[in-house]
């Protein structure tokens, strides 16, 4: 299982919230490149970096901050926050970015998904936002009546490299992940699932790991990574 830390870019600062309320954004560091450098230093081997204002607004509002990482680690980064276009899709592999995370458009315009993840093989990700039970879009502040899995198979034979699945409801709470319903999905679609949202401790990880069915691909550390619940080193060993 692939850990990713996150790195939640807000006004060009390294944030953590809660439920993906902006208005809720506690500043970690003011440097994301620092930040980054330090998940690398730690021995994680991916980053996951989201453009929070970027992802209600429709369009890259933090790419300096973006780029700021991408120069100061040499660890692949997958990018999602705004990404609604081939252009801007094309723009972020080109500038060193491992993996787009395209939303939004997965929803409403799921063509151009399909169409990224044929010109970029495995470098397209997929997210899926979950509420309630249903998906959201636009940054979380416009609710769907789809369910994730309906979304997920949309996208079963086109080349996704991972789809990564958040829990709004436990996101930024350190309440624990639903295992069960990110098994769920793992066993539903055959795209690798990354699971977000509620994680803990690195008891999670090792819930996830061992849970019967499909193997979840990831997880990603957002809070209780930042907060010293989870420990970098025991949370990689139990995850390998």
């Amino acid at each position: 299982m692939i850990l990713y830390p996150a790195i939640d870019l807000k006004d060009g600062e390294c944030v953590r919230v809660l439920h993906g309320d902006l208005d809720t954004a506690t500043v970690f560091n003011t440097s994301p490149a620092a930040q980054a450098r330090t998940w690398a230093g730690a021995g994680f081997h991916w980053i996951h970096v989201v453009d929070l204002n970027g992802a209600v607004e429709g369009r890259a509002v933090n790419g300096e901050a973006v780029e700021a990482i991408l120069a100061a680690v040499s660890t692949p980064v997958q990018l999602g926050g705004g990404i609604r276009s081939l252009q801007d899709v094309e723009r972020w592999i080109e500038a060193g970015v491992s993996r787009v995370i395209l939303g939004t458009v997965a929803v409403i315009q799921p063509e151009i998904v399909i169409e990224a993840a044929r010109l970029w093989p495995e470098q397209i990700a997929v997210s899926v936002d979950v509420r309630a039970g249903k998906v959201a879009t636009q940054g979380w502040t416009e609710s769907t009546d789809l369910d994730a899995v309906t979304v997920a198979r949309r996208f079963e034979d086109a080349g996704v490299g991972a789809l990564i699945i958040t829990d709004i409801d436990r996101d930024g709470t350190v309440m624990g992940f639903n295992v069960e319903a990110f098994g769920a999905i793992a066993d539903a679609v055959a795209i690798p699932v990354i699971a977000a949202g509620g994680l803990a401790s690195v008891e999670d990880i090792i819930r996830l790991k061992a849970r019967r069915g499909a193997p979840v691909a990831g997880a990603v550390l957002g809070r209780a990574l930042y907060n010293g619940a989870i420990d970098p080193a025991v949370a990689l060993a139990a995850s390998a």
